[in-house]
């Protein structure tokens, strides 16, 4: 029995990077999945190869649209039966630049998906979680919720607001059964890390690409939380540079 059989898990994001990754990982815990993206080629060839082992729905969805999120959460619960997890994965980097000169389209666009597409799933999900007696929730977080970095202003301020929301819905949740997690994976070796690099802002431009996590540590993490073993941890952010965090989940220490 893997750690997440017979659970039905929903991921946002998952045609690519931390997304992808979970949904392997997730898969290979016993889970069935529901995976969610714009692009359903992206999506397929993620489930392609999942398939053999677990039951895996995939369905075009922008979350940036509440009624194609309770759509795909809709389609999820008459699918297989329940909600067990959701993974708020989905996350934009741009706009990229001084604040002074950001596109307001851009920016808005930003805030839509990073905070507004988690309202979206969280909202959707929770009528199912508290009809059947609990569930988690776990939104991907970022050290740039806490701190300040030069030309990142719509994500430290997106972040920042999906983790107010995070515990809020423990606040208001928890007495129902339902974990609300953020999880701070650190810089992770993804397309996103690519276009920061590109931007050459902030000090984070200016890491080696080599010296991000793989996608597959986050993965990991993530199916410890969907356990009882991190229930301990609702309403916070994990990070994965805490090393007693990482050794709990069975994560080599960071270097140095």
């Amino acid at each position: 029995m893997g750690l997440l059989s017979g659970k039905t898990v929903i991921i946002t994001g998952a045609s690519r990077g931390i997304g992808a990754a979970a949904a392997v990982a997730m898969a290979e815990a016993g889970a069935g999945l529901m995976l969610l993206a714009r692009s359903q080629d992206a999506l397929e060839a993620v489930a392609a190869g999942l398939r053999r082992t677990a039951p895996v729905e995939t369905m075009t969805c922008d979350i940036a649209d509440f009624a194609q999120v309770a759509a795909a959460v809709e389609r999820t619960r008459a699918a297989f039966g329940r909600i067990d997890v959701l993974v708020n994965n989905a996350g934009v980097i741009e706009p990229i630049g001084p604040l002074a000169k950001s596109d307001p389209a851009e920016f808005s666009r930003g805030i839509d998906i990073n905070f507004k597409g988690v309202y979206n799933g969280m909202r959707a999900v929770l009528p199912v979680m508290q009809a059947q007696g609990g569930g988690t929730i776990v939104t991907i977080g970022s050290g740039a919720a806490h701190n300040p970095l030069e030309g990142w202003s719509q994500y430290c301020a997106s972040k920042a607001a999906a983790f107010m929301l995070t515990r809020c819905v423990h606040l208001e949740a928890k007495g129902r059964g339902i974990r609300a997690i953020s999880l701070s994976p650190g810089t992770v070796a993804t397309d996103m890390q690519k276009k920061i690099r590109a931007s050459g802002i902030n000090p984070v431009s200016q890491m080696d690409f080599s010296a991000h996590a793989p996608a597959e540590a986050p993965a990991r993490a993530l199916v410890w939380l969907a356990t009882d073993d991190a229930a301990e941890f609702a309403g916070q952010e994990v990070s994965l540079r805490d090393p007693a965090i990482r050794a709990r989940i069975g994560l080599d220490p960071l270097p140095g």
